[in-house]
């Protein structure tokens, strides 16, 4: 949170930076400033206990299971994966997810060459769906960016074809993990059923009060 730069006493400093006589600022005025203010200043609270949680959540998650690995003489190590814990009840799950960012470098363009030259040939008789999903995978999406999980798709199709085979092989070393990110999610069981609940930790999905709960068929 930046800091409020001083402005002299009896002066509110406006949106373009020039000092207003606070007799001339409208009650109106004022009572906005106030009103954003003190929300801002419960939601920066908020977010610093958010950040407090997310740490000791990660670090106590991380320091059991190095605890559940050393009851079996094991070590912790390697790539951090995907894991999920219950409540002895089964009432509460708590996950923690981790997402790879992947990118693809130069060779992808070969791949794609490879392809399009299938595709020419293949044009009185390839399967139209076939032609959707190469066209479809190496669409961008509204930043430029390829959208990785529709071209690693095409890798699925079966097509004995040898240049789309070196085509798939060219994709698949092609594939860059740049990055990894780990996401925190919270579950609560609906009574006795097989379904959870997420507990929403973004404001956008948070339930108010006189809001009826989500049905059960509407939870993902």
């Amino acid at each position: 949170m930046y800091g409020t730069p001083e402005v002299q006493a009896g002066f509110w400093q406006d949106a373009q930076g020039r000092l207003v006589p606070v007799g001339m600022v409208k009650p109106v005025d004022q009572e906005r400033d106030s009103l954003v203010r003190e929300l801002v200043k419960g939601a920066v609270d908020l977010n610093s206990k958010m950040a407090q949680f997310k740490a000791k959540a990660f670090g106590d998650v991380r320091a059991f299971i190095e605890m559940s690995f050393e009851e079996y003489g094991a070590k912790v190590g390697g790539k951090k994966g995907n894991v999920t814990l219950l409540t002895f009840d089964g009432r509460y799950k708590l996950q923690i997810a981790v997402q790879d960012s992947i990118s693809f470098d130069e060779r992808l363009q070969a791949a794609r060459s490879l392809i399009d030259e299938c595709l020419a040939e293949w044009t009185e008789g390839a399967r139209p769906e076939v032609v959707t999903l190469v066209n479809d995978a190496f669409r961008t999406d509204t930043k430029g960016e390829i959208r990785t999980a529709r071209v690693l798709a095409l890798r699925r199709l079966e097509i004995a074809d040898e240049r789309w085979q070196r085509a798939m092989k060219a994709i698949g070393e092609a594939c860059l993990v740049t990055s990894s990110k780990e996401y925190l999610r919270l579950y609560e069981r609906i009574g006795d059923s097989d379904e959870y609940l997420p507990i929403s930790l973004d404001m956008a999905s948070i339930r108010m009060p006189e809001e009826p709960a989500a049905k059960a068929e509407e939870v993902h």
